[in-house]
């Protein structure tokens, strides 16, 4: 049980003895810590109910929990607050429990099956700076999940199908028109694929421009498409090479960032789930033709916004990506059984999942409860717009990654880890750029824009992913250096300074944040509790001299507790998927 669980549950059943609410007895770190240690502000609106001065139930509280041997003083304070002092031997059975625990005092949830939907890149299209923000935040999610118990199974939801495939197809063949893939009697194909990543990202723009300026260019992609998706060899073949060039490169950057996903599957893992689906939405009368297109009226009365209809098929009969979405959402309940699903899409995005989401509870597919859109804003540059290069183009991710590694490299070779062998230095570069990276992102709460600054982001103090790194190689440092002087981590003691107090007080804090971050959909949490927590232990070791301490019980105390800290800030820099070298 967490610190705060501990003490609502001493002051709740006062409330409840009351005849007042039990959650009134809510206990929540002080936001005067001169002050005490925690408070609970439950009397004033317990004295509105029941119609009586606050200080006197705040009293009559005190009176009832005051012989807990957990507080060192209760004191109140202003119209009916109760400020919390916790006992240092209560501190000491705190830090002595947290000692060893792989969870660090967090509980294990009840275990949910739960799909985290994100990263999302297309096929002939190389990962850009856009994904950081859902590949990361996305990856955090999925940490925080598994970490309180939770069975997560994550989805890239690749873009692998739809008109594009057949603009692709159609500019392959204007290009290289003997190719076996365009002879219908074709059966057997090349095993090398006929075009790079590369070469795809330069033919797709030219295909959608000559389809957007020529309708005839456009019903060939279409018809292109149609044949595609009904099963034509030499188009599947092809599609197959542009699929796998396309995830061979993602793969790798993701790589990279240190990020892994259960499941690759792909809009065209559900092709075979759309007529299906539609043939039901349209004989239960939940889907109505409209103008021609097949749609469903999702809009409620409620509605403070035009909440347009969801396209199913347009009135040439091709399926639409609303149509993808929902088949995907019954294959995710079907068949990979989750029991909740979080989509880390772009904000921007919010009114296609509106619409997602209702047509699908209206189709009986899913219902609201179990799915949701976890938004984001944008990362942008110094111009406040989303982030470009100086040429006003996309920035590959790969780019953005090797941008932090070159710099990272820079620091490690002139002011850090300079005596390392080059490959230790080299991975040391690659782990401080990318916890620069992830850190400058998630230290912000998803739904804000935030302003890309790699000055900033790289630094070594302040809010940033290399300080906290630094913190927790220091603190290996301390460790190392101890043992070389023949001292060893002992028996943790009740704290008797205040910084000690404080650092233990913090190391204690990590279930509710976490379990909050996850709550929320918000690692910005798990972030600001490691940042806080690297600032506690700076303050401890300031103030006490480890190494040179003369009692030797307490210093062997100390050694562990800063053992403890390391672990902690490990675990959650590894919730943010930022690794800690050996050395800086």
């Amino acid at each position: 049980m967490s610190v705060l669980s501990h003490l609502t549950g001493i002051f709740s059943p006062v409330f409840e003895s009351l005849d007042l609410p039990a959650e009134l007895g809510a206990v929540t770190p002080s936001n005067r810590p001169e002050l005490g240690q925690f408070q609970c502000n439950g009397a004033l609106p317990a004295a509105k109910i029941a119609g009586r001065n606050p200080r006197e139930i705040a009293q009559q509280v005190v009176d009832a929990v005051a012989d807990n041997p957990a507080f060192e003083s209760l004191e109140l304070a202003g119209p009916g607050f109760i400020n919390i002092t916790l006992a240092d031997a209560y501190l000491g059975d705190t830090i002595r429990s947290l000692a060893g625990d792989s969870q660090h005092g967090a509980l294990r949830s009840e275990s949910k099956r739960v799909l985290v939907d994100f990263g999302g890149p297309n096929v002939a299209k190389a990962m850009h700076a856009g994904h950081l923000r859902s590949t990361v935040i996305g990856d955090s999610l999925q940490r925080i999940g598994r970490f309180i118990g939770h069975d997560i199974v994550s989805d890239i939801h690749f873009g692998d199908w739809g008109t594009q495939m057949g603009k692709l197809i159609m500019e392959m063949e204007r290009l290289q028109p003997e190719l076996p893939y365009f002879d219908e009697t074709a059966v057997e194909f090349p095993s090398m694929p006929p075009a790079t990543l590369d070469d795809l990202q330069i033919m797709y723009p030219a295909a959608d421009a000559r389809c957007s300026e020529d309708p005839d260019e456009l019903k060939k992609a279409q018809q292109a498409t149609k044949e595609l998706q009904d099963g034509r060899l030499g188009y599947r073949a092809l599609w197959k090479h542009f699929a796998t060039v396309s995830q061979d490169s993602q793969k790798r950057d993701f790589d990279d960032l240190g990020v892994v996903f259960d499941l690759w599957h792909g809009e065209s893992t559900v092709a075979d789930r759309v007529q299906p689906l539609v043939d039901r939405l349209t004989a239960s009368g939940v889907a109505v033709r409209d103008q021609g297109a097949l749609v469903i009226h999702v809009a409620q009365e409620s509605d403070k916004a035009d909440i347009p209809p969801l396209l199913l098929e347009k009135s040439d009969g091709a399926a639409m990506y609303g149509t993808t979405d929902i088949a995907t959402l019954e294959e995710r309940i079907q068949d990979i059984k989750a029991e909740e699903i979080l989509y880390v899409v772009d904000e921007r995005q919010a009114l296609h999942f509106v619409q997602v989401f209702r047509a699908a509870a209206l189709g009986g597919v899913t219902s609201d409860e179990i799915i949701e859109h976890i938004g984001f804003g944008t990362m942008n540059g110094t111009d406040a717009k989303p982030f470009k290069t100086r040429s006003g183009g996309v920035l590959r991710l790969r780019d953005l990654i090797n941008m932090m590694t070159e710099v990272a490299a820079v620091r490690v070779e002139t002011t850090l880890a300079a005596d390392l062998p080059a490959d230790r230095k080299a991975a040391v570069a690659r782990q401080i750029g990318l916890a620069a990276l992830k850190f400058g992102d998630l230290i912000n709460h998803r739904s804000s824009n935030y302003i890309f600054d790699l000055d900033r982001f790289m630094a070594f103090e302040g809010k940033t992913g290399p300080y906290l790194q630094y913190s927790a190689v220091r603190m290996a440092s301390i460790l190392r250096r101890a043992a070389d002087q023949g001292l060893a981590p002992g028996k943790l003691l009740d704290p008797i300074v205040e910084q000690e107090r404080a650092l233990i007080l913090k190391l204690a804090s990590l279930p509710e944040v976490v379990q909050r971050a996850w709550d929320l959909r918000a690692p910005n949490s798990v972030s600001e509790l490691a940042f806080e927590l690297a600032q506690t232990f700076n303050r401890f070791f300031e103030a006490c001299h480890i190494l040179s301490e003369p009692d030797a019980a307490r210093q062997a105390s100390w050694l562990e507790l800063v053992e403890v800290t390391r672990g902690t800030l490990t675990t959650l820099l590894g919730l943010l998927g930022i690794e800690v070298p050996e050395r800086m």
